[in-house]
């Protein structure tokens, strides 16, 4: 049996409703005392127990792969703080508590932030407790691991929309984890745990004096200022500010705070993260014998009790592309920032000498069917099943099983007969998609944070697809953009790819249109056996071509730049309030 065909039987689909079910006993608790995050009965502790010890036992005779060694396996390791045969033992030991972090610095994780977190939730598929925890208040000082300039800064209300919007996404990941652990048949009675919590509940009452008594007493001057990213701002112009030197001490009081109520003794992060884990590591091991901080279990020592780090490898591409949006190219997981179609899209380009990797990185798909997947990949390349198969999971991952079901129909309809025809189903699903979210949000709230992915989307994201930099458009609401008629001229083609995103510019729409790389589709074009298969044409460079005549169903032109790259355009008169911007916008650029 195939390996798609093995895929299709699996379950597709995965209700709320069943994860709440399958997973109640799963969910962290508030905790209850020092120590005490994670609360379990009795009777379960005692089982659990015993099941660890008959899984360690099946680790040291050679039957079954260690945690570490899984990890390794997909390649999320890239160093380890504290050393490598110890953090292995452990793991294989005892069932310890991880953590990874993320500063709200934007209304949206991107696939960057997606490794070390991929890490913590297989971790969590294997047993162990995992905490995710959002900086909303660390993000108010500013990391400056990996930076070369200061954090641009950012209004109080800004970063609590980041914060609100990131919160509620992180919690949506985990949700959208257990539905795919379900679906590719991982045990759910291993007992795991897993919370998201927020810093700001126990920095927002820490005294300066005694972050100061305690963690800045177990740091030292010379190895803070030995980090690399504390040099070259040092020897910059610029310089550093204090509230960003002083960032380790948060980090680290974050640690300690999740070492002494959830028992959390591992930190997964970036690599550029691997000098603060360090320092909480430090940190960690410097408080548990400050003699004010001592409890019954501050005596323990030995490797039992100790932290570890983890680093994941900066996530690049083939060709040496930096994934994250610091380099320009961000790939948004929120569904306003980039949609579910364009999301499956920009996936599906993945380079035939990526996707192996890709999928080991961000799919659950067990090693032994990614294996048999890459052979019938190497049977026929033209295909991509491999891609379409990483799209999927990873929508489905960061969006949910019902907008990766509609990813895949989209791209199926609107490629259902090769690059030559697009399907007008396909147009009109996605017309009345739009025009269905087109009614007025009933909570001014909403539409506010709406507002604002949408504009931070636009004003930050640039994706490079195919060599060619395409400026992502404003006007963007899924893989829709709506353009005033006053726009569609004689001789304007330049512009409305520009004003679609498929051009950085008029000039390079221009040279687009000259290579005959830019294409339209054709109304009534489509064959008596077939007709709602419309036509594709190159956009003549001609100054007397018509964007008019293109219109489909009156009100939608559909452009494509090169093979792949579509974007369907909601034509509306010029006094719909979506038609300002766009207005404003390409007379900016004249």
């Amino acid at each position: 049996m195939s390996l798609l065909r093995h895929l299709s039987q699996r379950r597709q689909y995965v209700c709320h409703h069943c994860v709440r079910r399958q997973h109640t006993s799963a969910r962290a608790e508030k905790p209850e005392g020092p120590g005490r995050g994670w609360v379990i009965e009795e009777g379960d502790a005692a089982a659990q127990k015993a099941t660890w010890a008959e899984q360690a036992g099946r680790i040291k005779a050679g039957q079954q792969k260690s945690m570490l060694s899984v990890l390794e396996e997909r390649g999320f390791v890239k160093d380890v703080a504290g050393g490598r045969p110890a953090l292995d033992w452990l793991l294989t030991e005892k069932r310890i508590a991880a953590y990874v972090g993320v500063d709200p610095t934007a209304p949206s994780l991107h696939v960057g932030h997606l490794l070390p977190l991929m890490a913590l939730y297989w971790m969590y598929l294997h047993g162990y407790h995992t905490v995710s925890l959002l900086g909303g208040g660390t993000v108010q000082i500013g990391d400056p691991s990996g930076r070369t300039t200061a954090r641009a800064p950012q209004e109080y209300n800004t970063k609590a929309m980041n914060v609100k919007i990131m919160g509620k996404q992180l919690r949506t990941l985990w949700t959208n984890v257990k539905c795919l652990s379900i679906k590719h048949k991982y045990s759910q009675s291993i007992g795991g745990k897993q919370a998201t919590l927020n810093n700001i509940a126990w920095l927002r009452s820490l005294k300066a004096i005694d972050l100061l008594r305690t963690v800045g007493s177990g740091m030292r001057l010379g190895s803070m200022l030995a980090r690399d990213s504390v040099k070259v701002r040092m020897e910059s112009s610029e310089g550093m500010a204090i509230s960003e030197f002083s960032y380790p001490l948060f980090q680290a009081y974050d640690w300690w705070s999740l070492y002494k109520t959830w028992d959390v003794q591992l930190q997964i992060g970036g690599s550029d993260q691997y000098g603060n884990i360090c320092a909480g590591m430090d940190a960690v091991s410097h408080m548990r014998k400050l003699p004010e901080l001592q409890d019954a279990s501050s005596g323990e020592e030995g490797a039992q009790v100790e932290t570890y780090g983890l680093t994941t490898p900066l996530l690049t591409t083939a060709s040496g592309e930096k994934f994250g949006k610091s380099a320009g190219n961000a790939v948004w997981l929120d569904p306003d920032m980039m949609s579910s179609f364009d999301l499956y899209q920009y996936f599906l380009r993945t380079a035939d000498d990526d996707v192996e990797r890709y999928l080991k990185l961000f799919t659950f798909i067990p090693l032994k069917h990614i294996n048999l997947l890459m052979g019938q990949q190497r049977n026929d390349e033209s295909k991509r099943l491999a891609q379409h198969i990483l799209a999927k999971e990873i929508v489905e991952l960061a969006h949910g099983a019902e907008a990766a079901k509609k990813a895949e129909t989209a791209h199926k309809e609107a490629f259902s007969h090769g690059t030559n025809t697009f399907a007008l189903g396909a147009l009109r699903s996605a017309m009345s998609s739009i025009k269905t979210t087109e009614s007025p949000v009933t909570r001014p709230e909403d539409a506010l944070l709406l507002d604002y992915k949408k504009a931070y989307a636009a004003s930050s994201a640039v994706h490079t697809v195919s060599g060619t930099t395409h400026e992502q458009p404003k006007e963007n609401s899924g893989n829709i953009v709506t353009l005033p008629l006053s726009l569609l001229q004689p001789g304007s083609f330049p512009r409305i790819l520009h004003a679609a995103g498929l051009a950085s510019s008029k000039s390079d729409a221009h040279r687009l249109i000259a290579k005959r790389g830019a294409y339209v589709v054709v109304p009534n074009s489509g064959s008596k056996e077939n007709p709602t298969a419309l036509q594709w044409i190159n956009i003549e460079s001609s100054a007397t071509a018509d964007p008019k005549y293109f219109l489909l169903d009156f009100d939608a032109l559909v452009l494509r730049s090169g093979k792949s790259k579509i974007q369907i355009c909601h034509i509306v008169l010029d006094d719909h309030p979506d038609s300002e911007a766009t207005h404003q916008r390409d007379q900016s650029d004249k």
